[in-house]
């Protein structure tokens, strides 16, 4: 089964949005039920980590959700996708992401757009999103030539585990970055710090792709030879 243009780009702006309104939304309702901030990450955790099995498996069939430009970038370098259409999929993730702020922020009574005042920046918050990247990137490339049925599940638990185990709980995500500095709440980061992640996020995502590539490149009849 095969969609169309329209409908394609269509779902990874819907994608997105879904995306990112679970992940402002549920920081916004974890911050205000836990007074602990453990608690309200993990809150956090388990409704991004569940949203993505959901939206992947639904969305997937239509578009491959990507819902990620750093995602669309490492299928570019690979030659897996035209130029052309990464960057309007690229676009439409970052108007579905922002679109996902403001759906988060009306539904909690909130001004539509703000601006964070969060700081995450520094060289080991941008390592951490270079790791990040690289991991989601990996785990989806390696998971589409092992198990594609199971990168929903893969995705999910990939992010709610990297949530945990980075230093900047695993933005890894190009578009859900921009839109999160639009959301002056838990999850927000401030504008002044998103060309440090963008940046890292890109080279996480290359360095995947390359490195996956190479890694699962499958031996020649002769190198499977003189291996033997």
């Amino acid at each position: 089964m095969e969609f169309d243009r329209i409908r394609q780009h269509a779902a990874e702006a819907v994608g997105t949005a879904g995306l990112v309104a679970t992940v402002v939304g549920s920081g916004i309702m974890a911050e205000t039920l836990a007074d602990d901030t453990a608690v309200a990450l993990l809150g956090n955790t388990i409704a991004t980590g569940a949203i993505l099995v959901v939206l992947i498996t639904v969305l997937g069939p239509v578009s491959g959700a990507h819902f990620n430009p750093a995602v669309t970038l490492a299928f570019a370098v690979r030659r897996e996708i035209r130029p052309a259409k990464a960057a309007t999929f690229a676009s439409v993730q970052i108007i579905g992401g922002v679109m996902g702020t403001v759906i988060a922020h009306l539904m909690f009574e909130q001004p539509p757009l703000q601006l964070s005042e969060t700081v995450r920046t520094g060289p080991a918050q941008w390592f951490a999103e270079v790791v990040a990247t690289f991991g989601l990137v990996a785990t989806i490339l390696a998971g589409l030539r092992f198990r594609p049925a199971a990168v929903p599940w893969l995705v999910g638990l990939y992010i709610s585990a990297a949530y945990w185990f980075t230093a900047s709980t695993s933005f890894a995500n190009p578009a859900v970055t921009i839109a999160r500095s639009l959301s002056d709440t838990f999850s927000g980061i401030r504008p002044a710090d998103v060309p440090g992640f963008l940046s890292a996020q890109a080279v996480g995502a290359v360095l995947a792709a390359l490195a996956v590539g190479w890694l699962l490149r499958e031996a020649t009849a002769r190198a499977r030879v003189r291996s033997d």
